[in-house]
């Protein structure tokens, strides 16, 4: 890293985090620690008695105030475990991830279990707990995210459905591929269509609509009387198993009913995909037909609380993985158009940043459009900016599900080198405009590359002021020199070996110290057991986001 320009000397002599325990162990002679309270705040304890640091204080409203907006990234599948052959050290750990590790170095950072400890869950139940909904009390299935991320619109009483194209033996009844094919985005919305408004004979009353998601999946939704959202699904969940009837899993009426109408589903499903000339195509070429779509997790629209209410930020999301999106429309976030962005490897990490930093920066930069489910058109977003602005990146959580070990690495340098890029458009509008702006970065769950899905372990969280960051990297000057030039994510070629380059790491994670906060200079999930959060809960995430940005130093 070069040397610190004249504004990072600056920077560096304000009064930080660390200077003020400095101050505090001095005056008082007395052992200071950071904690969480039941009530999700940040504290300062000094034997039984709480104390508060001299120089921080809340700040008062008034005119003059800058408007303190949040940047909130989240690296989907963020956690790992030692890799063997990067010398026993996680895929965070072997790569380079200079700006990560600065906001680190800048803020304080702790260990985050997503719902609790021991606990291996999935994306969406991950998501309610982070943003303050216990999924225990409001987790209805994740059909109901899917389909509205793909722009289906729901109504109470509607079910909806996680679906995937597959390929169905239909003499054995064995799903012989769950997934007909990874890459779908053509072949997709075609099939899609020809199933939208398909009826069902035996119960012309309902109403079903299809909308394509990304990859293999699509949105499926029956909107109809007496529906209940309490039944299994058709997917056997593994390769080379017997295609499933759906089932009532209460003795109500309506659960009963509604398993017979799925099932009716399903089958009229598969004879208008057999048909499809698309799929005689297939078989022509010797691909794997997309004749049945598994229906799982079924789910219908919660009724919760709008994030802004429980939290006093207006919040906009940059989310093209489907089912992030609907979970995000489900709690009255806006989602923002990004023109580029995908949920897989082909996503344009760029364009997620501008959008992301332009929502946060209105009215000083112009918002982006905002996706409305049931609407082809997007709307403008909120003129004057959002308070809370959530970046969510898929293809590090792939990468583990695929078993790319490389490919994580570099996907992650990837992803560090877009977030110099938001970090350098929030910086040049904290320049010029009324805004104080403040980085945080975590995962929703582990996907180690050893087990390809995800596991209990913790991730790391890490939480600064932008202005501390600018300090931590080098000054304004590094900042500003920061391309924001678009870039593809990296390819991995047979054979590449990281060996070398993470010797050459090692020597840079010796020689590294804190510039503000608490003692961690990096990223990872090691450094991050030492940090000052401690290991924490992901339902008291907000809360410290909150009193964070609460604090003036």
């Amino acid at each position: 890293m070069s040397e610190p320009s004249a504004q990072a000397l600056q920077l560096q002599r304000r009064p930080t985090i660390s200077d003020s325990f400095r101050t505090w162990k001095l005056k008082l002679g007395l052992e200071i620690s950071i904690f969480l309270s039941h009530h999700h705040q940040i504290g300062f304890i000094a034997h039984s008695h709480r104390l508060r640091i001299r120089g921080v204080r809340r700040r008062m409203v008034n005119s003059e105030t800058p408007r303190k907006r949040v940047a909130f990234v989240l690296i989907d599948g963020l956690g790992d475990v030692s890799i063997p052959r990067f010398g026993y050290k996680t895929p965070l750990e072997a790569a380079k991830v200079p700006n990560l590790d600065a906001i680190a170095s800048a803020g304080v950072n702790g260990l985050m279990d997503p719902v609790e400890v021991g606990l291996g869950c999935g994306s969406d139940t991950a998501h309610l707990s982070l943003l303050g909904y216990d999924p225990r009390v409001y987790y209805r299935g994740r059909g109901a995210f899917e389909s509205m991320g793909a722009g289906l619109a729901m109504a109470p009483g509607d079910i909806a459905f996680k679906s995937n194209f597959a390929t169905f033996d239909e003499k054995t009844g064995v799903v012989t591929s769950r997934r007909a094919d990874r890459h779908f985005e053509e072949e997709g919305p075609i099939l899609c269509a020809a199933l939208d408004k398909m009826k069902l004979p035996s119960y012309p009353e309902y109403e079903v609509r299809v909308r394509y998601a990304t990859e293999h999946r699509c949105g499926v939704v029956v909107k109809g009387p007496k529906l209940s959202g309490n039944i299994s699904g058709t997917d056997p969940l593994k390769d080379n198993r017997l295609l499933l009837e759906a089932k009532p899993l209460d003795n109500t009426e309506e659960a009963k009913h509604t398993a017979n109408v799925v099932n009716e589903l399903s089958k009229e499903i598969s004879k208008i995909l057999v048909a499809h000339p698309l799929n005689k195509k297939r078989a022509t070429e010797g691909k794997n037909i997309a004749n049945i779509v598994l229906l799982r997790g079924c789910g219908i629209r919660i009724e919760v609380p709008a994030f802004e209410k429980n939290h006093g930020l207006r919040p906009c999301m940059v989310a093209p993985t489907k089912i992030i999106a609907g979970l995000g429309l489900s709690l009255g976030i806006d989602i923002l158009e990004a023109l580029g962005a995908t949920g897989d490897y082909r996503t344009l990490l760029t364009s997620k940043a501008t959008a992301i930093a332009n929502a946060l920066s209105a009215p000083v930069r112009t918002c982006p459009n905002i996706f409305v489910p049931g609407e082809d058109e997007h709307k403008p977003g909120v003129s004057d900016g959002y308070d809370f602005g959530f970046l969510h990146i898929k293809a590090i959580d792939d990468a583990g599900h695929d078993k790319a070990t490389v490919f994580k690495v570099k996907g992650l340098e990837a992803v560090d080198k877009a977030i110099g890029q938001l970090a350098r458009l929030l910086w040049e509008a904290e320049s010029a405009g009324p805004f104080q702006f403040f980085l945080c970065v975590t995962g929703d769950h582990s996907t180690p590359v050893e087990y390809g899905d995800h596991s209990f372990e913790p991730v790391p969280f890490t939480l600064c002021r932008l202005k501390d960051y600018v300090g931590a990297v080098g000054g304004e000057s590094v900042v500003l020199q920061t391309s924001l030039d678009t870039f593809p994510l990296p390819t991995v070629e047979a054979g590449d070996d990281l060996s070398d380059y993470v010797a050459a790491e090692e020597e840079i994670s010796q020689a590294g110290r804190a510039f503000s906060g608490d003692s961690v200079w990096r990223l990872d999930e090691i450094a991050a057991a030492r940090g000052s959060l401690g290991r924490f809960p992901g339902s008291e995430m907000m809360g410290i986001i909150k009193k964070f940005i609460q604090l003036e130093l």
